[in-house]
């Protein structure tokens, strides 16, 4: 790595984490530490949203997802607009008028504590075994491009995120993941362009468009209906996406603690609801740009040399082609 290497990865990581334990700075109670004393804007419920369900993996796997397979998976995300405009008229006025610290509180006044600790048990391991995949995924590339050890980048990661989320509560988490959100959003626009402009100089940006689109890495829209009769082992359709993505979620964005607590937060009924709708109608196009990201580099590894874990993949698909 460069010194502006260095300087960009040490930069954004400490700013960032400095500037969401600045601005959680005062919080002294539980509502302050739980519930970042419900003063959170919109655009800042939206991002966070947006940045705790595209974690690392999200953006290190999807564009490896279209380098491989197109851009059909972007449909997986099409329900994720209905499920939150039923979330915004339903879930969210239910959770401000019983005024809950968790999702998990709604259910103990509904049924019982037993109810309410076997959920909120599932939530912890289920989002335990996410967060170490999460933080896993960059520890992989940062050991990789710094030649550290793997397990001590992954304890170091894992202990910085721990310092500020303990630290701060969930004023702190919501500052930082939106300025993370972000710089990511940022990151991958300028890795687009940089691969666009590496092109060679007879290739335009349409004509590699164009030859994606031959080589089936466009398909947004599919309708699993391939050879005329709907075949059931499509995972990615129009329809899956459509139905199976709204139920998923209004699961996920309707009760899991790790998005509920991001609304629950919001200064208002409002706030949270325009939070909530804002994440899920940014959520396919930037779905689509991860993808989009995906195609080109597919595009620019026909020009480059690629490196050796797409190699195989390249000329197994250039043998289909011919």
């Amino acid at each position: 790595m460069s010194i502006l290497d260095w300087i960009v990865l040490l930069a954004t990581t400490f700013l960032i984490v400095g500037y969401g334990i600045w601005k959680s700075r005062g919080a002294t109670n539980i509502r302050g530490y739980l519930l970042a004393d419900k003063e959170m804007k919109w655009w800042t419920i939206g991002l966070s949203i947006m940045a705790t369900q595209a974690s690392a993996i999200t953006f290190l796997s999807t564009p490896g997802q279209a380098f491989d397979d197109g851009m059909r998976f972007v449909q997986f995300y099409f329900g994720v607009p209905i499920a939150m405009v039923i979330i915004s008229m339903v879930a969210i006025p239910i959770y401000h008028r019983l005024n809950v610290y968790t999702a998990y509180e709604y259910l103990e006044s509904r049924f019982d504590v037993k109810v309410r600790s076997f959920t909120a048990f599932l939530f912890l391991v289920s989002r335990g075994l996410a967060a170490g995949l999460t933080i896993y995924a960059p520890a992989i590339i940062l050991s990789t491009i710094l030649e550290w050890d793997i397990g001590m980048t992954f304890r170091g990661i894992g202990i910085l995120v721990v310092f500020y989320t303990v630290l701060g509560g969930a004023k702190a988490v919501n500052y930082t993941q939106k300025q993370q959100m972000i710089v990511i959003l940022i990151g991958m626009f300028l890795a687009g362009i940089w691969m666009v402009l590496k092109l060679p100089e007879d290739i335009s940006f349409g004509s590699a468009v164009a030859v994606a689109g031959k080589m089936g890495k466009l398909n947004a829209i599919t309708m699993g209906t391939e050879g005329g009769s709907f075949d059931l082992k499509d995972r990615y359709n129009l329809f899956s996406g459509l139905i199976g993505g709204t139920f998923l979620a209004l699961a996920y964005f309707g009760t899991d603690q790790s998005q509920v607590q991001r609304y629950l937060g919001g200064k208002s009924l409002s706030e949270s609801r325009i939070g909530l709708l804002f994440s899920g109608m940014i959520k396919v196009p930037m779905q689509f740009l991860i993808l989009f990201i995906g195609v080109l580099m597919f595009m620019f590894f026909q020009f480059e040399k690629g490196p050796i874990f797409f190699k195989l993949s390249i000329n197994e698909e250039m043998r289909v082609r011919e």
